[in-house]
């Protein structure tokens, strides 16, 4: 986004104001960015940060619609990077008004846009924020499953989830650090494509060649990586 266009300027001083704990001038200012909007694109920018200070949540799902329906109106490259983090606000307010289908179905789109957001610490936030959404909205077992094909592919097997968390478990127990340092974003992100299991491979990797653990839970992490394979 260009920090120079003034509704650009409102929006980081409503975030500032955010920051410092002003609620109610950030909403203020934020409003300020959303009259102030000459097109559709500052409009959808306004929008966003519009739908983190309303009171319901009928309220926020009406203003994250409408920053994603400005965001379509603009197409293209200028806005292809909001939309990991646009339909993760849909599934969260949807999420929150209970209607769990809707939300995980905002979800998947998620996922599929998920490497249109900038590489580092905010793609990181979506994976997990994604990720986390499918976990609290997956559909019952024996759901009808027809609107979006395979609705678990996305999930790292029951085996294999449960004994990478034992492992973090244990390593939380010690303050293993460096292992969760590297272990923690694949893992937290997983969202079941092959980019993912690779990456979860090569971080438990890492860690067993590092030698830094017990002979037990070495042996344990060469299990694992060759059972975390890409398929």
């Amino acid at each position: 986004m260009d920090p120079e266009l003034p509704v650009v300027r409102l929006c980081v001083e409503g975030m500032r104001a955010e920051a410092e704990g002003r609620a109610e001038m950030a909403l203020v200012l934020f409003q300020q960015a959303w009259e102030l909007a000459a097109d559709d694109y500052e409009a959808c920018i306004a929008a966003h940060y519009l739908a983190r200070h309303q009171n319901s949540p009928q309220e926020t799902l009406r203003w994250n619609q409408e920053c994603l329906d400005r965001a379509d109106r603009v197409g293209g490259e200028r806005v292809r990077s909001f939309y990991p983090s646009l339909y993760v606000n849909m599934g969260h307010a949807y999420r929150r008004l209970g209607q769990t289908a809707l939300a995980h179905r905002y979800f998947r789109r998620a996922v599929q846009r998920v490497g249109d957001a900038p590489v580092g610490q905010y793609g990181d936030w979506n994976r997990f924020a994604i990720a986390e959404g499918l976990r609290d909205t997956a559909p019952v077992a024996g759901g009808d499953a027809t609107e979006t094909g395979d609705l678990t592919a996305w999930a790292l097997e029951d085996a294999i989830d449960g004994r990478v968390q034992r492992l973090l478990s244990q390593w939380c127990a010690r303050a293993e650090i460096k292992a969760l340092g590297l272990t923690l974003p694949a893992y937290l992100g997983y969202l079941g494509m092959d980019e993912d299991r690779m990456r979860l491979r090569t971080a438990l990797h890492m860690v067993h060649a590092a030698r830094w653990l017990p002979e037990d839970e070495q042996a344990e992490l060469e299990q694992l990586i060759e059972a975390v394979v890409v398929r």
